[in-house]
This record gives structure tokens, sequence and C-alpha cells, in this order.
């Protein structure tokens, strides 16, 4: 429960996200497999709502025995990257692609990104067991867009420690010479030169490090609400792999 509850606190802050779905003349969200159990596409149905009211949500699960009766306004079906013929102006896919190589990533993104409505997202990303570290991409039909790494404050040491959860595109990627691998060695560098704050609270400690970040040019997204979660959120060009 609340696995993927710091993915969906981004999503329902998150401007252009927000836009979105609050401008889509038809508010249809999809839930892209969803798992054994459909609390998390539950609690995204709840949080959206926040953003508009009239949110229709639609998990999707490949395996038919998952595909549980609706409820609380959320119907489930059975559907893959095709989106079972769906026009969704958002779609959610946590820990789907894990399964897959990482050469098919590129094929079912163009899958699901065909299927969405006009102006419509895809976040793809990938969390632990219990949601403490979290990372994804936010993408449209250009491709991707940007980066984000989400992590609690008070069980992760340091930023690189979320490397373990990257998605599918970015994990086997984190090794000298790839930018990812370069971001969260910055990233480290500067969690330790911030390490006067650390009395203050890791959250503090964060700021301090995403300013640091920052001026060594590296273009880490300021929010202007307080964050419960350490949040690092970049352009995707800041971090795509390098071509073979």
């Amino acid at each position: 429960m609340n696995r993927l509850r710091r993915s969906d606190r981004w999503l329902i802050h998150d401007e252009l996200v927000r836009g979105r779905v609050r401008e889509a003349a038809d508010p249809l969200v999809v839930d892209l497999g969803y798992g054994a159990s459909p609390v998390t596409t539950l609690e995204l149905a709840a949080r959206l709502r926040r953003v508009r009211p009239d949110v229709r949500v639609v998990g999707l699960e490949i395996d038919p025995e998952r595909v549980v009766p609706g409820r609380d306004g959320v119907r489930f079906a059975r559907g893959g990257f095709e989106l079972a013929g769906l026009r969704p102006v958002l779609v959610r896919a946590f820990n789907v692609l894990r399964q897959y190589p990482e050469e098919a990533v590129t094929s079912a993104w163009a899958t699901v990104l065909d299927g969405l409505a006009p102006g419509g997202l895809l976040l793809e990303g990938t969390c632990d067991e219990l949601g403490r570290r979290c990372a994804w991409v936010l993408l449209d039909r250009s491709g991707p867009l940007s980066l984000t790494l989400a992590w609690d404050p008070f069980t992760v040491d340091r930023p690189s420690d979320v490397a373990e959860r990257l998605p599918k595109a970015l994990i086997h990627r984190n090794v000298p010479g790839e930018p990812i691998h370069t971001l969260l060695t910055a990233a480290d560098r500067a969690w330790a030169h911030a390490a006067p704050l650390a009395p203050y609270g890791p959250r503090a400690r964060w700021r301090r490090t995403a300013e640091i970040l920052r001026d060594n040019g590296f273009p880490v997204r300021p929010y202007r609400r307080r964050m419960r979660d350490c949040v690092l959120s970049i352009p995707w060009d800041i971090v795509a792999p390098v071509k073979p």
C-alpha cells in the first residue's frame, strides 16, 4: 500500500501533467500493469481526483487472472502496451519494463505513445518493494522529456543508492562514460559537500545538494513548494544514453 506515493505526489503537482489532465476533453488515465493487487491503481485515482474530480481511471493487466471487478469508480481490464484500444491522456507504467531486455524499451514506449490521446503523456518507471527508491521517465509523443529520481530522505544514505531502481533504459548505463553515471557521481559529491547541513535533516541537506549541482551546471529542476521526498528531476537530454 502506498508503494507509488512518491510518483503520485509528483504527478499531481507537476505543472505539465496537471495541465494536460485538467485540459483533456476526456480525462482518461490508464494504470498499465498494476500487478497482483489493484491497490496502487485505486490510490492513483483518489489522488488524481484532487486535480480533476471527473477523472476516469482504468487499470490494465496482461494476465487475465489479475483482472478484478471495478470498484471505487475505477475499472479494470485486460491489456498491454496497446492500451486495449483506449486513448488516455496519461499512462502510468511502473515496474512493467524491468522484465524486458533493454533493447525492447524503445518499441514498448512507441507502442504506448502511439495509443495516447493528443497531448498525452507516459510516466514509465521503477520502484523498490516499499517505494523508498523510485525513478521514472516522463514522455510525450516526441520522446522522453525528463528523468526524476525520488527517495525517502530517512532511509536512503546517498543519491546514487537510487541507481538500483533506474528505469530499464538507464539501469545498465550507470557506468563511467555514460551521462547518468556522471550525474549520480556529481550528486554524491555534492551530497558530501552539503554534509554540514546534516544536523538540520536530510531534506535541508538535499536542498543544498541540488543548489550545488545547479552551480556545477546540472539543470536540476527547482521546486517552489517544500518536498516531503528528496527529488532530483532533470531534462532527459542530460542523462540520455550514449549511442553505440
